[in-house]
């Protein structure tokens, strides 16, 4: 696909699709919002409308003058959303403002190998595709849990992905689908989700802690995500907090990930159940073979004080490293998501007690510490705001000539 740079006079596509990605608009209002001129925003909107980004959609009410037309982003538009985590694959279909129009989700290793992996991504989204939700698709974002180098679009060294470091994850599915592709963190798009269309949306500056089988922090500042120099911003899994502590992936000992990682959670269930400290963990273990964090889980809800007790102790260890890290950045909201995050209030309220006494009053007391609501959607829905946010830029506009057939 032949990518070119809109013309300087052009250059007010960008922020106007922008803010039609949040809904219709009437022309007067779109004026409003960006300080443009009736003839610039006229030449500006029929411009997109001939490139199939936006259609008219009848009149607005009257202003005490002529009724000003409505127009929206093409109802054609289809973004991808792909959360690839450590034992699962999402894959969700958006429309232009990011409403799921399908998704499909399983099981699956990240261990496997990128090129399994992301044939596996590409077989889930061939099932939506094949029920006609994306007879075009004009971007695609993805996430990946590790580093990411976002300029090249490469992970970088994942402690948890063998055989990923530096493989060319965006260049390859480009050249397969044809479109734009963007790679992140999956932590930096659930963060990116939460922003779009979670607790997030009026908040500028917030982070969102992931605990799942990896701990990682998505930093938002001034509503763009902070990535850092080389795309480790957030790493905090890696934080060590006890020197003499258990091993931890990364070859480092006593890191955050090492004590509460879905992993580790599941470690210490087992070595509880196998010393006979819990009957409910025990059975567990007599009927599967394993335990999981998941049992910990559901352990807690039935009463079993050995899984209450080991949530706790995980959640005094995320709140110790967030508790410096809110004293640091001094954020507006933090969000709690991913897989542990199902230990609901149990985790959250070990969380907030010490990250509320362990922090500066400053900077806690208009502080809320939440669960996400999102859920599992939060990474597709912020792959997709990944994906809408680059093919939305001023130097990728036009490159969607020829892709989006203008409404009839």
């Amino acid at each position: 696909m032949t990518r070119m740079r809109l013309r300087p006079e052009n250059a007010h596509h960008a922020p106007l699709l922008r803010v039609l990605r949040e809904g219709p608009c009437s022309r007067a209002e779109l004026g409003e919002a960006l300080d443009l001129s009736r003839s610039t925003l006229s030449a500006e909107v029929n411009r997109l409308i001939d490139l199939g980004l936006v259609q008219a959609d009848g009149l607005a009410a009257s202003r005490g003058g002529r009724r000003s037309g409505i127009v929206k982003l093409s109802s054609r538009l289809r973004f991808v959303g792909i959360d690839i985590g450590a034992t699962s694959i999402d894959v969700a279909v958006t429309g232009a403002h990011l409403e799921i129009l399908g998704s499909v989700a399983e099981p699956f290793d990240v261990r496997e190998g990128p090129a399994v992996v992301l044939d596996k991504a590409m077989t889930l989204l061939g099932k939506l595709r094949d029920q006609g939700l994306a007879p075009e698709i004009h971007g695609v974002g993805i996430g990946v849990p590790g580093p990411v180098s976002f300029s090249e679009g490469v992970p970088v060294m994942p402690p948890i992905m063998p055989g990923w470091d530096r493989f060319p994850v965006r260049e390859e599915l480009s050249r397969e689908l044809g479109c734009p592709v963007m790679l992140d963190n999956d932590v930096n798009i659930m963060a990116l989700g939460e922003l779009h269309a979670g607790l997030a949306k009026s908040v500028p500056d917030f982070l969102l802690v992931k605990l799942g089988t990896g701990v990682g922090c998505g930093i938002v500042v001034d509503g763009t995500i902070y990535r850092g120099v080389s795309g480790s911003a957030g790493d905090i899994g890696h934080i060590r907090v006890d020197e003499s502590g258990p091993p931890c992936s990364c070859g480092n000992m006593g890191c955050l990930e090492a004590y509460f990682g879905g992993a580790a959670l599941a470690r210490d269930a087992e070595a509880a159940a196998r010393a006979g400290k819990s009957a409910y963990l025990s059975e567990r273990l007599a009927q599967t073979g394993v335990v999981t964090a998941a049992d910990v889980t559901t352990g807690t809800a039935a009463g079993d004080l050995t899984s209450t007790r080991l949530i706790r102790e995980g959640g005094r260890r995320v709140g110790q490293v967030l508790a410096g890290l809110v004293s640091f950045f001094n954020p507006g909201l933090v969000i709690i998501a991913g897989g542990l995050a199902q230990m609901g209030h149990t985790l959250l309220s070990e969380i907030r007690s010490v990250v509320y006494r362990r922090s500066l009053p400053l900077a806690t007391g208009n502080m809320p510490i939440v669960l996400s609501e999102l859920g599992s959607t939060a990474g597709v829905i912020g792959a997709a705001r990944l994906s809408s946010d680059h093919v939305f830029s001023a130097d990728q506009g036009e490159s969607l000539r020829g892709m989006v057939r203008p409404s009839s």
